[in-house]
């Protein structure tokens, strides 16, 4: 069972068409990467690949 991380300032901020994007910050508090190709991907995901780069 995945931990339920609470949301704090600084993990999103909403896209001109309104999105909710998720900082760095957020990513690196929880911990793995989703391989969803995230914008801010701390882990170095590429969804050309499939692969990690770090």
């Amino acid at each position: 069972m995945k931990k339920i991380i609470p949301i704090e300032e600084g993990d999103y901020y909403l896209t001109p068409e309104g999105y909710r994007c998720f900082t760095e910050q957020y990513h690196l508090k929880r911990g793995y990467c989703c391989e969803s190709g995230c914008r801010h991907c701390p882990y170095g995901y590429n969804t050309k690949t499939n692969k990690q780069q770090r």
